[in-house]
C-alpha cells in the first residue's frame, strides 16, 4: 500500500479578494492546505512563525520595496519556498525578487489549472539551491578546519620537534580523547601557543 504525501501548508498573501478565491480553490483543488491568507506582507513573519507553512505565495500587481523587505527577512530567519504571481513583467522587478528569496516569479500566469506545476517547480528548485546552500557551508567549514589543522600541526612540528605525521597524529589523538572534531583540536593547540606566547 503507497503512503500518501503529506499536505503542503501554504501561506497566501494576496490584497486582492478576487485573486485570494481563485489562488486558494486551485491550491485546494492541488490537495494543498491553505494554512492562513493575509492581505499583506506586513504581518507575514509573524504568520510565518504561526502557521509554519511549507511554501509562501504571494500575488501582487508589482512587488514593492516593503513586500520585497518582508521576503528577504523571511529568506534569513526561515528559509522557504516563496512564489511570487505578479502583472509586473520588468526585470528589474524580476532581478530584485529573486535576489529577496523568491523561488519563482511568475508573471500574468494565475490560471487555475497552471498553480500546482508552479507550486512543484518553485518547492524543487528551493530544495535543490538549500542543498548547493548545505554543501557549500560544508566545503568552507572542512577548508577552515584544514587552515587550523595545518596550523596546528606547523605550532607541533616547531615547539615538540615532531615530525608532521607525528603531529597531525598527536592532533587526531586529542580530538579523539576529547571527543571533538580536528578542526576544534586544531583551534585548542593554536589558542593555547597564543596563551602562552
Amino acid at each position: 500500500m503507497a503512503t500518501r504525501k503529506p499536505r503542503l501548508k501554504v501561506l497566501l498573501v494576496d490584497d486582492s479578494p478576487e485573486r485570494t478565491a481563485i489562488l486558494k480553490s486551485a491550491l485546494e483543488k492541488a490537495r494543498y492546505d491553505v494554512a492562513a491568507v493575509l492581505e499583506s506582507s506586513f504581518a507575514l513573519m509573524r504568520a510565518v512563525e504561526d502557521n509554519q507553512p511549507d511554501i509562501i505565495i504571494i500575488d501582487t500587481e508589482s512587488p514593492s520595496r516593503d513586500v520585497l523587505e518582508h521576503v528577504v527577512m523571511v529568506t534569513r530567519d526561515q528559509p522557504r519556498p516563496i512564489v511570487m504571481f505578479s502583472s509586473d513583467g520588468g526585470s528589474e522587478s524580476i532581478r530584485d525578487a529573486v535576489r529577496a528569496g523568491v523561488s519563482a516569479y511568475v508573471v500574468d500566469g494565475l490560471e487555475a489549472a497552471r498553480v500546482q506545476g508552479i507550486v512543484e517547480v518553485a518547492v524543487a528548485r528551493f530544495d535543490e539551491y538549500q542543498k548547493l546552500v548545505t554543501e557549500l557551508a560544508e566545503a568552507n567549514l572542512k577548508l577552515s578546519e584544514r587552515k587550523l589543522v595545518d596550523r596546528a600541526k606547523g605550532i607541533l612540528m616547531k615547539s615538540r620537534g615532531f615530525t608532521e605525521d607525528e603531529a597531525y597524529h598527536a592532533l587526531r589523538k586529542l580530538a579523539m580523547t576529547r571527543k571533538k572534531r580536528m578542526g576544534d583540536a586544531a583551534k585548542m593547540v593554536i589558542d593555547m601557543e597564543d596563551l602562552i606566547g
